[in-house]
């Protein structure tokens, strides 16, 4: 004869409030977003809730609350990039650590294609998400709209170009830190600087070459510029039209480490040495620039922050507080490029 135990009686809120010593209402709060509770008391109900195993019913009180207690992470790029360009994971990994903090759960959306776009308009559109962290935007676009049409709270990485003032934003000081990258340059006593520049469509492309030419000032030279889409292939190939064109560039300043990568393997498939011949900087910082050889001189972005700061916004639009856009400082990283 087979005696079954019976089934383990699993923790409830009661359980919960009770081992924490507070009531049932200040768990309900926590486990609705942690509003109107001292930090005291949010620390003994999280222990509480480990301490029993005790696991919030999501659905039953998605229903109850009407909200889905998740965010999108939507990147509007191919799939591929996701994995070919580092920084995107950095963002999503960051984006679900602060998220899994508050409780929340992180989805991630595609939309790099006509399709895409259009099952992301309906997902976001039926209420599965609360919020979107808007990643890599470009100006034509027609997603941002969609998603201002639906009201849904979105906060953008970068400043989407055209709709400036339409969502929260999270972004570096594109302009002043490009700036700054020039200005190494200038320091070392170069004198032929040129930039590989990313997309123009691009918050990222648009900005950075604004501040590149800021540092040139009168030096400015139009031949020394030439466009990247942020890929290594496209740095490659937009170093060679450079060195075809300006055999004497001694510096370039390219908007992404890709695309550093790329013009430094081209320099060298020219017989030129970096950085005596030609110093390099790139842009992002990712892990890229520490591991290439040489390592890279480049502007660092503060990925955690960025991803930190847009899942603090996305969470206050959500409740409905004002969410303001923030502007983070870039910094130069010296190594052995430039």
């Amino acid at each position: 004869m087979t005696v079954t135990s019976p089934a383990k009686r699993k923790p409830t809120i009661r359980d919960v409030a009770a081992t924490a010593g507070v009531s049932r209402g200040t768990v309900s709060r926590v486990l609705n977003g942690g509003h109107w509770v001292s930090p005291d008391a949010r620390e003994k109900v999280e222990a509480a809730m480990q301490a029993t195993g005790y696991h919030a019913n999501h659905h039953a009180r998605s229903l109850a609350t009407g909200r889905a207690d998740s965010i999108a992470f939507l990147l509007t790029e191919p799939q591929h990039l996701l994995v070919a360009d580092p920084t995107f994971a950095i963002l999503l990994r960051g984006a679900a650590e602060a998220l899994a903090k508050k409780g929340k759960t992180l989805v991630l959306l595609v939309a790099g294609s006509e399709a895409e776009r259009a099952n992301v308009a309906q997902f976001v559109g039926a209420g599965h998400v609360d919020g979107v962290l808007l990643i890599s935007s470009h100006e034509a676009d027609p997603l941002i709209d969609t998603l201002i049409e639906t009201g849904v709270p979105t906060v953008a990485c970068g400043i989407p170009l055209g709709h400036e003032d339409q969502v929260p934003t999270v972004s570096v000081d594109e302009v002043g830190s490009a700036r700054i990258a020039t200005e190494h340059l200038r320091s070392l006593g170069r004198t032929r600087i040129a930039h590989i520049t990313g997309p123009e469509d691009t918050p990222g492309g648009r900005f950075r070459r604004v501040g590149y030419r800021d540092a040139l000032g009168k030096l400015h030279d139009p031949d020394l510029e030439e466009a990247g889409d942020f890929s290594r292939e496209s740095g490659r190939e937009a170093m060679a039209r450079l060195l075809d064109r300006a055999p004497d560039v001694d510096a370039v300043f390219a908007a992404s480490d890709r695309m550093a990568a790329g013009a430094i393997v081209e320099l060298r498939e020219r017989g030129k040495r970096v950085p005596e011949d030609v110093a390099v900087v790139g842009f992002d910082d990712s892990g890229l620039a520490a591991n290439f050889e040489p390592p890279m001189t480049t502007m660092h972005q503060p990925f955690d922050d960025i991803s930190a700061a847009m899942v603090e916004l996305v969470l206050a639009a959500s409740s409905g507080r004002e969410a303001d856009s923030v502007t983070l400082p870039a910094s130069l990283v010296v190594r052995a490029s430039a």
